[in-house]
């Protein structure tokens, strides 16, 4: 299964190509550039570093947000012209469940926080199950950062930019509590192309016509319980 996965849902551009789940190529860009700029180069690149062909992929995946709405744009219109190009399958990505697969600890709660602006951060509770499958803990929230941490007995550790962002905030809470390192904090997308071969594997596949966004932000979103069911 060769799977062309990528992510526009913060300031960085994630693209992996992965061959079932071993990485073929990855690379994080974070030059600032506009995304429209970037992603399009950085597909064609992967496929001919990767020596593979646009038609030889067998799924696409993406993030669907929560995420900067121009970049979740841009993202799902580029997925939108591939699929329709191709007529491959596409798998679509929680960017907070993306994001908690840069903790390899199979004990803690992971809490994944992007920074929203507005003083705000976007942010969802994982664990891992006995299967070693990254499972949803809590639906996805907008949150103020000093409701980032909830009342937990579990050790917990924190990813992302928002937690990075608001330590200060976060170092008061009491508790066993970590922040994972600044290395972690940008989402790669050969954890969305893990994502969606899980998906993949359930047929939790996208529709062309009618998938959208998930902007999280505005008076009637309202938290997820099922953050796997994009």
């Amino acid at each position: 299964m060769l799977t062309l996965a990528f992510d526009t849902s913060a300031k960085t551009i994630a693209v992996a190509i992965l061959q079932n789940e071993n990485i073929l190529y990855e690379i994080i860009i974070n030059t600032g550039f506009h995304h429209t700029e970037i992603l399009m180069p950085a597909i064609d690149r992967a496929c001919r570093e990767s020596r593979i062909k646009i038609q030889d992929v067998d799924l696409f995946a993406c993030t669907l947000g929560p995420g900067s709405f121009t970049g979740l744009r841009i993202g799902i219109s580029t997925l939108k012209g591939l699929l329709a190009a191709t007529g491959k399958p596409a798998a679509g990505i929680s960017s907070l469940a993306a994001l908690a697969l840069n903790v390899e600890d199979r004990v803690s709660l992971i809490g994944s926080v992007m920074d929203a602006g507005r003083g705000q951060v976007y942010t969802a509770y994982y664990r891992y199950n006995d299967h070693h499958l990254l499972i949803p803990a809590s639906g996805e929230q907008l949150v103020h950062p000093e409701k980032i941490v909830p009342d937990c007995e579990k050790d917990l550790i924190l990813v992302g930019d928002g937690a990075i962002k608001y330590r200060g905030v976060i170092s008061k809470k009491t508790g066993k509590l970590t922040i994972a390192s600044s290395m972690h904090q940008h989402i790669r997308a050969s954890s969305v192309g893990i994502l969606g071969l899980e998906k993949f594997s359930r047929n939790k596949l996208l529709d062309l016509n009618t998938f959208v966004p998930h902007y999280l932000r505005g008076a009637d979103a309202q938290p997820k319980k099922n953050l796997f069911e994009n």
